[in-house]
């Protein structure tokens, strides 16, 4: 078991794409193993954290959740400043949500470095036989094309959730290891974060002076506030 203070890097990851598309339903069955059948959008910004080891270092990933509604993007642009990795999420019962990775690839990439790690993951794999809208080839193809790497996953069964996760880390550990850019990270100020941990950052819309609420709750994530959809 890996103590929640002891860790020697720390990786930021955001998962973005549309709204309903899954996004905190993948970071709650990765980080807790738990799916909200009913749950409400995701305000702003929310993270959880979890820890793991990759060649005998061990490692706490700081995965950022951001709000696909577009009201909120002014505000959620900031947070991608220090990702390392990104996993941009589409819906395969819905095409727009596809066609959309598009847009959110073009905003990733004006806020990070073009050589982070990223994942193309197709959500809801479990309606498949009845309601998919995005073939896998399609799909395929398009993150071959712009570089990243693919799966198709299902928040609601748990299917290739961690695979997709895992991959992305030991991605992001190569890279970083690859160019030398690997440094210690402090424990000191990030010692309240548990593995598997939850903080929510609520947000209000750009028109509106902005409110922090910060939240910790019991290493879990708070299901009355916390959003998204499988």
């Amino acid at each position: 078991m890996i103590s929640e203070d002891a860790y020697d890097y720390l990786f930021k990851i955001v998962i973005i794409g549309d709204s309903g598309v899954g996004k905190s339903n993948l970071l709650l069955r990765y980080t807790s193993d738990e799916f909200m059948e009913d749950s409400r959008s995701t305000i702003g910004v929310e993270f959880a954290t979890k820890s793991l080891k990759i060649d005998n270092c061990f490692i706490k990933a700081q995965i950022w959740d951001t709000s696909g509604q577009e009201r909120y993007k002014a505000i959620t642009s900031a947070f991608y400043r220090g990702a390392v990795g990104a996993l941009l999420v589409y819906d395969i019962t819905r095409k727009p949500s596809f066609y959309h990775v598009d847009q959110w690839l073009k905003e990733l990439r004006e806020h990070t470095e073009d050589t982070i790690p990223l994942v193309l993951i197709g959500n809801k794999l479990d309606l498949s036989d009845v309601n998919r809208a995005v073939s896998t080839e399609e799909a395929k193809q398009y993150a071959t094309d712009a570089g990243m790497l693919f799966f198709e996953t299902s928040a609601y069964d748990s299917t290739n959730v961690n695979d997709a996760f895992e991959t992305m880390f030991d991605h992001v550990y190569t890279e970083l290891s690859k160019n030398r850019l690997l440094k210690k990270s402090s424990t000191r100020n990030m010692s309240d974060l548990a593995a598997g941990s939850t903080k929510k950052i609520t947000l209000r819309p750009p028109s509106a002076t902005y409110e922090y609420n910060h939240r910790h709750k019991n290493g879990d994530l708070n299901k009355q506030e916390n959003g998204g959809c499988c």
